[in-house]
């Protein structure tokens, strides 16, 4: 149990020590600030400590704000200050510093103005002391009887519980979320905090039912696909619950996030399968459609990720661009109208589920298709426009994201050494143009040199060549954040070619299942990366090949015998890549010590 402490005896008829306890605070009442110094010493380090002003009135969700949320070593209101276990030392060093200043006297022994004073004190050593927004929310210190009658007045008129459940709504959401899940959701989200049910049981539930809904689109029938259609929307509505419980109960973790995350990508990739298996029951392939809509969704989501690990931390980071956008964000219809071109999970998922229970299968793809290719295309024409006009300097930090996310293997880390110092005296657009040319000759030979050629082969070779060149030097360029979502295109798209080229029943499934493997490992590198513990081992890496290998071992593959050889070779591969990354990934995030995070960046 949390610890909180009173720097002295609370004001006659407070609820302070009530509403601590509500909080889950175990409450301990000190004399003064040395008696305070001793009572957070006596506390297990491990454990959280909270610092009181007895004199404090306020909301109770803003002390909930302040004291409670994981995410943050040290956080504060006025008169409410908390410390986990690594800042628990400068908090017992400040609340000692403090306490040697305070004189002897009546204010000394009820401590009076002590928190406040240790917050300053704590700043001054430079902790970083977070200070939660508290909007329409109070928190106050009234020092006389008439004062503190006019603040509790103030707190009655505002309705702490109508703020709670506001601000777990996300701050930034698509059109659909905001209008049609959201204004219900988040009294789901209460009643699941009142039942003591957690973000990550609800993301689990979300998960199931969208697996069920797989089911019964693959069952082919109509009646099947209307239910797949309402059971997908259900699946979205507990997908948005969750992160609304974990805003609303501050339950925040880093596995949380990872989990909400990748079972996105899961829930809507095996959604896919179950479409592709419903419409060859009667008799329609369309997992080349499948395969396809789900390379592009993924690509997509690599160009978001790999642009905002560039411009994370950069310095200098102006543009025109971006300057115009934040101006047409202040016109309440372009918000709107920006945020469902990108098609963000809300709208894609309505128009998978509606297209679903009214059409068939291949027009859903079809309608994915074309739907996600015009958002990327608006979404990374704009990223080009800001990176081209935008005066930046990318970090170091930002330079290693970037490396970890082009997932080079062996091939290409050797090509890169033996020509980093080359590399260093190329043109800046070098790395983009190496990855390019690469790619392109990739594909194009895979596209068109016919099923099981050599030539493919030697493209693949070729293709390691020039990932190795790419990655040589530092990713610091003004386009250098477009090579991993070119590495991850020139990937999936040679699978995708090879396998459909195949001409033979279980090839593109095989493919699919590949393809759903390695975009799982290349999710899980972005979410260590935003959780801060880096990318995954380089030893899980070169283990499966890295992006480079991988295609020259389909390539590899396709030159056995039969077609069918090449359908079992490459379904063993999807197995050992699976078997491999899931279980390094689910033992990470399970011993994962990161600090707790919750994301609140674009709609996936």
């Amino acid at each position: 149990m949390s610890t909180a402490i009173l720097t002295g005896p609370p004001a006659p008829g407070s609820s302070l020590e009530g509403d601590l306890r509500s909080l889950g605070f175990d409450v301990r009442v000190a004399n003064g600030p040395e008696h305070t110094a001793a009572l957070i010493s006596a506390v297990p380090a491990a454990e959280r400590v909270a610092v009181v002003d007895p004199r404090f009135v306020g909301h109770v969700h803003a002390l909930r704000l302040a004291l409670t949320d994981p995410r943050f070593p040290a956080a504060s209101v006025t008169g409410a200050l908390t410390a986990q276990s690594a800042g628990r030392a400068a908090l017992a060093g400040a609340v000692r510093a403090v306490s040697a200043t305070v004189p002897a006297g009546a204010g000394a022994v009820a401590g009076d103005g002590v928190v406040d004073s240790v917050i300053a004190e704590l700043e001054a050593q430079g902790v970083a002391v977070h200070h939660p927004e508290l909007g329409s929310l109070i928190a106050a210190v009234p020092s006389e009887a008439e004062e503190r009658h006019r603040v509790r007045a103030a707190v009655e008129a505002v309705d702490d519980e109508a703020v709670r459940l506001r601000s777990a709504v996300k701050a930034r959401d698509g059109f659909f979320t905001t209008f049609c899940i959201s204004p219900y959701s988040r009294y789901i989200a209460r009643w699941c905090a009142r039942r003591g049910l957690t973000p990550n049981q609800v993301t689990t539930a979300s998960l199931l039912t969208a697996l069920i809904a797989a089911g019964c689109a693959a069952t082919g029938t109509r009646a099947g696909f209307v239910a797949a259609g309402l059971l997908l929307l259900f699946s979205f509505v507990l997908d948005c619950t969750d992160g609304q419980l974990a805003r609303y109960s501050l339950q925040y973790s880093t596995m949380g996030a990872w989990l909400d995350a990748t079972f996105d990508r899961a829930k809507e990739y095996a959604y896919y399968a179950g479409l592709a298996l419903g419409a060859a029951r009667d008799g329609d392939d369309v997992w080349a459609l499948a395969l396809g809509a789900m390379v592009l969704q993924t690509c997509r989501h690599v160009v978001d990720f790999s642009f905002n690990e560039a411009n994370h931390d950069a310095t200098a980071n102006t543009s025109p661009t971006a300057a115009l956008s934040s101006k047409l964000d202040s016109v309440g219809w372009t918000v709107w109208l920006r945020r469902m071109i990108v098609l963000p999970i809300g709208e894609r998922w309505a128009m998978i589920a509606v297209l679903t229970a009214v059409t068939t299968p291949r027009v859903v793809f079809y309608a994915l298709l074309v739907g996600c290719a015009l958002a990327a295309c608006y979404t990374t024409a704009g990223r080009v426009l800001r990176s081209l006009t935008r005066k930046a300097h990318r970090t170091d930090r930002a330079a290693q994201a970037l490396a970890d996310l082009a997932d080079s293997g062996p091939a290409a880390e050797a090509v890169a050494r033996v020509t980093a110092r080359t590399a260093r005296s190329l043109p800046g657009i070098a790395p983009l143009t190496a990855a390019v040319a690469g790619a392109a000759a990739l594909v194009a030979t895979a596209s068109f040199d016919g099923f099981g050629s050599v030539w493919t082969v030697v493209a693949a070779l070729v293709y390691a060549t020039t990932s190795g060149i790419a990655v040589a030097r530092p990713l610091k360029g003004a386009l250098d954040w477009l090579v991993p979502p070119v590495f991850r295109a020139a990937e999936y798209g040679t699978i995708l070619v090879l396998a459909a080229h195949a001409g033979v029943n279980g090839a593109l499934p095989a493919a699919f299942g590949l393809i759903a493997a390695v975009a799982y490992h290349h999710y899980d590198t972005v979410y260590r990366i935003r959780g801060g513990t880096g990318a995954p081992p380089h030893w899980l890496v070169r283990t499966i090949g890295g992006h480079e290998g991988r295609v020259l071992a389909v390539t590899l593959l396709a030159l056995l015998p039969g077609a069918t050889d090449f359908t079992i070779a490459l379904t063993v591969l999807a197995v050992a890549v699976a078997l491999v990354v899931l279980v390094e990934s689910i033992r990470f995030w399970v011993s994962s010590q990161a600090p707790a995070v919750h994301d609140e960046g674009e709609p996936a």
